[in-house]
């Protein structure tokens, strides 16, 4: 038996021990497949929740709906209210946990309602090298990681799903359109309309992977250019006469003063680079 297969196997068995399960599931690869393995073992037992909120680009809330139908789970969708959190707004580089906390609770709150025994996640081991507060959100919630547990690389996590047929096994990473604001600038749900329009209309001009960033301009934080990484074979097109300007186009349509392009291209968790350390933030001062 191959490594994969032992992971594969000591999942179902996971799960069976689980008995029934809430998977924190947004549509992306972990939770698609930790909820396409969940319904497999368990059937109806194994109920997907997501969590809206302006955060959550549209496009994403679509993607869920569709792979859920797909897998054939029960998929039920919930209000979040992070939002509307002082700590969340704040943006600190703590902003995950308040975000994940205001999730968890959600989480175990419809778990007790729903007459199920334990809230899991996606959250895999190549996860625990950046720096994520969610995680002790997680653990302050006991919510349960089972790729974690049994040592599951989001390598391993692609391929388990190419093997149940689940079509966004090589999707991109999809963050929060939170995680596109700097520490120290408040998150509104303006800002957060503004960068998922941007990033709407950029896939709409055939861009797979790509996060807009947003950066203030201005003594008030009232205005902003967007800094758009791509994926660093699409840097060259994007340039090109033809695409340019309509980039351009759509930026200004959403919103933004400026567009550029950062030539470093698509990377996780850029905003972190300009913490001094992981795990602990600078002190920042807001952008209102």
């Amino acid at each position: 038996m191959s490594a994969i297969d032992d992971k594969l196997a000591r999942l179902d068995e996971l799960l069976q021990e689980l008995g029934s399960v809430l998977v924190c599931y947004s549509g992306g690869v972990d939770s698609a497949f930790i909820l396409a393995a969940a319904h497999r073992v368990l059937g109806p037992r194994a109920v997907g929740m997501t969590a809206v909120s302006p955060s959550l680009a549209p496009s994403e809330l679509d993607d869920a709906r569709r792979v859920a139908t797909t897998i054939g789970a029960d998929h039920r969708v919930v209000e979040s209210q992070e939002i509307h959190d002082p700590n969340y707004q704040a943006n600190a580089p703590d902003r995950c946990f308040h975000c994940k906390s205001e999730l968890y609770r959600i989480a175990e709150d419809r778990r007790r309602a729903w007459s199920l025994a334990a809230v899991v996640n996606g959250t895999n081991v190549d996860d625990l090298g950046d720096y994520r507060p969610g995680l002790a959100a997680a653990k302050n919630a006991s919510v349960r990681s089972p790729f974690v547990e049994l040592g599951f690389t989001k390598e391993d996590v692609r391929e388990g799903a190419r093997r149940l047929g689940l079509e966004v096994w090589d999707k991109p990473a999809a963050a929060c359109l939170s995680s596109r604001i700097p520490f120290g600038t408040r998150v509104t749900p303006e800002r957060l309309a503004q960068i998922g329009s941007f990033e709407a209309a950029l896939r709409g001009l055939g861009f797979r992977r790509v996060r807009v960033r947003f950066h203030p301009a201005g003594s008030n934080g009232d205005q902003a250019f967007a800094r758009i990484e791509l994926d660093p074979s699409d840097i060259a097109r994007a340039s090109s006469d033809e695409l340019r300007e309509a980039i351009v186009e759509a930026g200004v349509k959403s919103g933004f003063l400026y567009v550029t392009i950062d030539l470093r291209g698509y990377r996780m968790g850029s905003h972190n680079e300009t913490l001094p350390s992981k795990g602990r933030g600078p002190s920042l001062p807001v952008v209102r």
